[in-house]
């Protein structure tokens, strides 16, 4: 266990936290930072908080909430205050894939992607923000997607839009705090298909992404997540050759008049 003091640890805020990405991050932080995990599954939850308690040692907070609803985000800053008495930084882990083609969308199918990927987002950045001000200081880490960079799966069409909303988002959200605020940090992750129960879960049901190839596992992603934690880099892809890989299919696509 790491020994620093356990009431001086900075304290860090992870959506999405009962499994996957989310679990394994915590376990990353564990040995430096105080950690708030929220999510809505709380028996998955109490396990995340009991592994890392005996691993650890480190202080948990284990909070049950549905962070597509704004109260449920503004009762995880309260709580995680009246527990911790600070934020330091904010995960916003929470996402949901789709497996539908693009000509078969519906209303209930946009709405639900931009509620999940999108608004529990916005939501966090929203709502930890004023303390963030007040403090001078803090950093925001949003999980987007390689599919926020380009449509690769026709079949996530819409959680791909979504992701990409959320990318241009947390670009313009960054630029206004920075320019009253710059060590207010929002950070942007792109890990690609990940071995997660994430496809199983996808609306509408889908592949098993612990299947698919080229992927990565969740702790890899993690690490990068927990190294972006550390040193505040503002946009992280979670693959080395992803920054050519970007760069080529858009210089590949578009022409000047």
């Amino acid at each position: 266990m790491s020994t620093q003091s356990l009431s001086d640890r900075p304290v860090v805020v992870i959506t999405g936290a009962s499994g996957g990405i989310g679990a394994t991050l915590a376990h990353h932080v564990a040995p430096t930072h105080a950690v708030s995990l929220v999510a809505r599954r709380a028996p998955e939850l109490g396990q995340v908080a009991s592994a890392l308690t005996a691993t650890s040692g480190t202080p948990v907070l284990t909070i049950a909430a549905d962070v597509t609803q704004r109260a449920e985000v503004q009762r995880v800053v309260r709580e995680t205050l009246a527990r911790f008495g600070r934020i330091d930084a904010w995960v916003n882990n929470v996402g949901q894939g789709i497996t539908r083609m693009p000509s078969e969308l519906t209303d209930d199918d946009i709405d639900d992607m931009m509620r999940v990927n999108v608004k529990s987002a916005l939501y966090g950045m929203q709502e930890v923000l004023p303390h963030f001000k007040a403090a001078g200081r803090g950093h925001i880490v949003n999980v987007s997607s390689m599919l926020g960079r380009v449509p690769f799966a026709l079949q996530r069409s819409a959680y791909s839009a979504a992701k990409h909303f959320l990318n241009a988002l947390t670009a313009n959200f960054r630029s206004e705090v920075q320019a009253t605020h710059p060590d207010i940090q929002v950070s942007l992750i792109s890990p690609g298909v990940v071995r997660t129960e994430f496809g199983l879960n996808a609306l509408h049901g889908g592949l098993d992404s612990r299947q698919l190839p080229e992927s990565q596992s969740a702790d890899e992603v993690a690490a990068v997540i927990a190294a972006v934690l550390a040193d505040r880099r503002p946009d992280v892809y979670t693959r080395t050759g992803s920054v050519a890989r970007i760069a080529g299919i858009y210089a590949s696509i578009g022409v000047d008049p």
